[in-house]
């Protein structure tokens, strides 16, 4: 009878290590395949606007509307964030309403990202400029996001060509609004 035992409580010791090793090569495999994911994925960001064949010119929009979307530019884009969302008050009709954007810099070249990068607590000063002026009424459409982006985008270019002589920044997006 204990012999009985002994030989139940090895064959149990066997499945208990062959299971072990299953896991154990369930797992290298599943770590192989994801480092291989991460690591042969291309470096080089994604854009829409990759290859396109004119370099961009500083000169457009002089009066310091931003720059239309017939202007074509060269370079892959690179995109530098605000360190900090912005949070502020805003006026509406019936009440008062808090705002918070979280906002992206779009700009081709290494050269225009550091200028950026340089001049971020001038932007944010930009920003707040003209985020200042927005109503509530206004923030709750479409349109008037739209409108606020495109003023925002023309008070960073402007402020920058009195700095730099060169309006650095192409596109300001908001990568996120929240407004209660």
């Amino acid at each position: 009878m204990a012999e009985e035992e002994l030989q139940m409580e090895e064959g149990g010791k066997k499945k208990g290590k062959l299971l072990i090793i299953i896991i154990a090569v369930v797992v290298l495999i599943a770590g192989g395949g994801a480092a291989y994911f991460f690591l042969m994925g291309s470096d080089e960001p994604v854009t829409s606007e990759e290859m396109l064949e004119d370099e961009f010119d500083p000169d457009a929009g002089a009066e310091g509307e931003p720059l239309s979307s017939s202007t074509v530019k060269t370079g892959s884009a690179l995109y530098v964030g605000m360190p900090r969302p912005f949070v502020f008050n805003v006026p509406g009709s019936t009440r008062d309403r808090l705002v918070e954007i979280k906002v992206q810099l779009m700009m081709r070249g290494s050269d225009n990202e550091e200028e950026a990068k340089m001049h971020i607590p001038l932007i944010e000063g930009a920003l707040l400029r003209t985020f200042s002026t927005a109503n509530a009424d206004d923030l709750v459409t479409e349109a008037g996001k739209i409108a606020i982006r495109e003023s925002a985008l023309t008070e960073v270019q402007k402020t920058l060509v009195d700095i730099t002589g060169n309006k650095v920044i192409e596109e300001v997006l908001f990568t996120g609004f929240v407004m209660q």
